[in-house]
């Protein structure tokens, strides 16, 4: 088990992490101190639990708007696939017409 020292609103942290995850972690530090940094220049030094609630927050926001976005996508793109099926090939007879166009491209270069 690795140890680092990070540093989030000038404060040290001496943190535990699995080996190999030193940089990864650091990152996460430095991404949280910019987060807490971004709030003191808005709403000054309110205090150290304050600031880590707060930034905490505003990540957990941006977590969620992903999550979000992610599930629009995926069900746009389910939507796209069931309109594609309802026009007239499922996916399974779309696939066998490639198996077929396949074979005959085949046939056509070996001639």
């Amino acid at each position: 088990m690795a140890e680092i020292n990070i540093r989030i609103n000038d404060q040290d942290y001496k943190i535990a992490c699995d080996d190999g995850q030193e940089q990864h972690l650091a990152s996460l530090a430095s991404y949280l101190d910019s987060k807490i940094r971004e709030l003191i220049t808005r709403v000054g030094q309110v205090g150290e639990s304050r600031l880590l609630v707060m930034a905490c927050l505003l990540i957990t926001d941006e977590l969620l708007e992903s999550k979000n976005a992610n599930l629009e996508q995926k069900k746009e793109s389910k939507s796209d696939i069931q309109d594609s099926q309802s026009d007239g090939l499922s996916i399974v007879e779309f696939e066998k017409l490639a198996l077929r166009i396949e074979k005959i491209a085949e046939r056509a270069q070996s001639s």
